[in-house]
């Protein structure tokens, strides 16, 4: 079988916005990854979709974070009180913002199939997983329980073997533990069962935010030959922000042309279902189809004793379903796009981070590959 046709595309990402506005490069895809408020109320996100809605991209991916309280219906069913204790909110209302959008693509634990359609763009197609859960920490939305330590593989939650193993973007509010998830105390804050499942999809881009002191981008060598080492990475390397303290863009390149080429062909054992209308009867955009599934799986299914392992992906003492026919899958860039620079209550005003922006290859799609 040919290799797939590649194209740059370009990917701008944000994140924690939190009813800020900020000025948007230039891009095909426009990636938010949660917290677009500080309290989830209707007139906030209102604000908000308008103006991800005016914004020039022919795909919008949002998911919401921990500070959008009302989209977490069973939270707010909860807790709403205290936070809008004398002008309730309608969490379906709320919601409705976002679903009903003709040009948002809204994820809440799902994944989805994008093709970019414009005649002036890429032509690019991509499958792009989403989800707003973070480890528990004070009273937010959105949120699970998670250890604070590691050393029990057992403890650490399932949440997120549901990502599809063949999710070429994964979007998730919470980093992953030992990835752009470092405050200014220097405390890791991520997930670990996220940077484990992260091993075994191994995507092209992992997108989040959350931890506001994290923001920045990092290329991760996972390491697919380890046979005593599960989750093992060869090596991380950090990027140096081009548009630090300067108005030149924040661009972070994996097409080659300013650094090394990203080592990851997107190979899967499976192929993405072709693009077409929704399972779910949501329009799809005007420049895009999208083609979202009704049912993400569970995707471990090796043996717990073999979950992890890299070595010969044919060797029942690897991870095989994570590795057979996917071992040009060896590195992912993280991204944690936190706009919002300074921490409430913003002592000297706001501050803020510029929007980073990724060049990536991604695959073109043909006519004959399914369309409708």
């Amino acid at each position: 079988m040919a290799s797939p046709e590649l194209r740059r595309t370009r990917i701008v990402c944000i994140s924690d916005t939190h009813n800020c506005t900020v000025s948007l490069p230039a891009g095909d895809v426009l990636i938010h990854a949660g917290d677009l408020t500080n309290q989830g109320s209707f007139s906030e996100l209102s604000r908000t979709v308008k103006w991800l809605e005016g914004a020039q991209f022919e795909a919008k991916i949002v998911i919401a974070g921990n500070h959008d309280v009302t989209l977490d219906e069973d939270f707010y069913a909860e807790y709403g009180p205290y936070f809008h204790n004398q002008n309730p909110q309608s969490p379906a209302q709320c919601l409705s913002l976002l679903t009903s959008s003709s040009s948002i693509t809204y994820l809440r634990h799902s994944a989805a199939t994008i093709r970019l359609m414009s005649p002036d763009g890429p032509h690019t197609t991509f499958k792009v997983f989403g989800s707003p859960y973070s480890p528990r920490y004070g009273l937010w939305a959105f949120y699970y329980d998670a250890p604070a330590n590691v050393s029990s593989l057992s403890d650490l939650p399932t949440l997120w073997e549901s990502i599809p193993l063949d999710a070429d973007i994964v979007v998730t509010h919470t980093p992953s533990r030992t990835h752009c998830d470092e405050t200014d105390e220097r405390r890791a804050t991520g997930c670990e069962a996220l940077r484990q499942a992260l091993w075994r999809v191994r995507p092209k881009l992992a997108v989040c935010g959350h931890i506001h002191d994290g923001r920045g981008a990092e290329r991760v060598m996972w390491d697919l030959d380890c046979q005593n080492v599960k989750y093992a990475e060869k090596r991380v390397v950090r990027w140096e922000d081009p548009g630090a303290g300067n108005k030149k863009m924040s661009l972070v390149d994996l097409t080659g042309r300013k650094g090394p080429r990203l080592a990851n062909d997107g190979g899967s054992t499976k192929s993405a279902e072709p693009p077409g209308p929704s399972a779910e009867g949501e329009a799809p955009s005007k420049s895009a189809q999208i083609t979202f599934e009704s049912d993400v799986v569970d995707a471990r299914a090796a043996g717990s004793s073999t979950v992890g392992l890299g070595g010969d992906a044919a060797s029942v003492r690897c991870d095989g379903e994570a590795l057979s026919g996917r071992m040009g899958r060896r590195e992912t860039c993280v991204v944690n796009a936190a706009i919002m620079k300074s921490r409430y209550p913003h002592v000297g005003g706001k501050a803020f981070n510029k929007p980073i922006v990724v060049d990536v290859y991604l695959p073109v799609w043909k006519e004959d590959d399914g369309a409708c």
